[in-house]
């Protein structure tokens, strides 16, 4: 997966608990698009893209998000998403890892979480309540580490992964995807790493998160390998805090601790502004609420800051070329009969 693609060994291997749910996995590769021939070809290997392909129509098949590697137990489709919500206002990662591992002793999944913070290197122990664990426990490792990089916006790289069942076959597809040092036959599955990761702020907020879970299983597994950027930092300084308000120019230079020179500089040569900046989380802020069919527009320009419903509607049309109406009957899959518009030259809503 490092190398964009996989092995049709390991994936059959992935798979293999799927079978053993009823689900034929030569079925699962013909609706992939993919030539079932490939599965008498342990050696062959198809791209990410198709492999995550393939994990949609396995979840959807066995309504199960570990795919079936919790022998038994299922992990429901959204339950990632519930979990992700559950962490996304934490106030750095030490705190989300612990928010997650509540959530998953809520409710209920084969699975034990517990971290060990050291003066210089961190633990977090893992144990999952399966007969064959080997599977879910290197994919809920390579998940947890993705989630958090994209949480704080760094690569986040461990120091070592210790796994206490003995070397799989295709195990060196697992060791490629990390630069740490990957051991099996240990006392206990961990993932060890640098205690100052703990202290990482989270970058993302519920408005990035609605974009991640839109396609996470890409994103989870292609990842992000590009070191977060100068306008993330300032959309994450915004939104974690000082909620729906926007800080004057000087208080975002004094948390980057650049000069206000300097700081405009370093954002014209990405491009960009501090007023696009805001521009672009109003609109984003927008789209989500609009997705709220119980909030009115009105409501909806309130929040956002205008005082005027029509000021609200001239932005937005700016922003993205449609009304708030016209937007959220797209997305919403309204029916057109029923429309709010208003006239750029007008103070108030007009009925159409």
């Amino acid at each position: 997966m490092s190398r964009g693609t996989i092995t049709i060994a390991y994936v059959t291997r992935l798979l293999a608990d799927s079978a053993r749910e009823g689900v034929e996995i030569a079925g699962l590769f013909r609706e992939a698009g993919l030539d079932t021939a490939l599965l008498q070809q342990p050696d062959a290997r198809i791209s990410t893209s198709e492999f995550i392909r393939l994990l949609h129509i396995v979840m959807r098949r066995t309504e199960d998000e570990f795919i079936g590697l919790g022998r038994g137990t299922k992990s429901k489709p959204g339950t990632f998403s519930m979990m992700a919500h559950a962490v996304i206002n934490c106030p750095n990662l030490e705190k989300a890892i612990q928010r997650s591992a509540q959530f998953y002793r809520l409710v209920d999944m084969p699975l034990e979480l517990r971290l060990e913070r050291g003066a210089t290197e961190s633990r977090l122990f893992m144990q999952a309540d399966s007969p064959e664990h080997s599977n879910i426990l290197e994919a809920i490792i390579f998940i947890s580490l993705r989630f958090w990089s994209w949480l704080t916006g760094c690569n986040l790289e461990p120091v070592a992964i210790q796994l206490d069942f003995p070397e799989p076959p295709q195990a060196s597809e697992f060791r490629n995807i990390f630069t740490a040092r990957v051991s099996y036959d240990s006392a206990s599955n961990v993932i060890v790493f640098p205690s100052n990761w703990l202290s990482l702020p989270l970058v993302q907020n519920p408005l990035s998160l609605s974009k991640f879970l839109k396609d996470s299983l890409t994103l989870i597994i292609v990842g992000n390998r590009q070191p977060i950027g100068l306008p993330e930092q300032i959309r994450a300084i915004i939104s974690k805090g000082y909620g729906n308000a926007f800080p004057d120019f000087a208080q975002v230079c004094e948390k980057l601790s650049m000069t206000p020179q300097t700081l405009r500089r370093r954002l014209k040569e990405e491009s960009t502004s501090y007023q696009a900046i805001k521009d672009s989380i109003r609109q984003d802020a927008a789209c989500y609420y609009l997705g709220k069919e119980e909030l009115s527009i009105d409501e909806i320009a309130l929040m956002m800051g205008f005082s005027e419903a029509s000021s609200f509607h001239r932005a937005f049309k700016k922003w993205t070329g449609q009304t708030p109406a016209a937007w959220r009957r797209a997305f919403l899959g309204l029916p057109p009969e029923i429309e709010e518009s208003i006239d750029d030259d007008d103070e108030g809503w007009v009925a159409g």
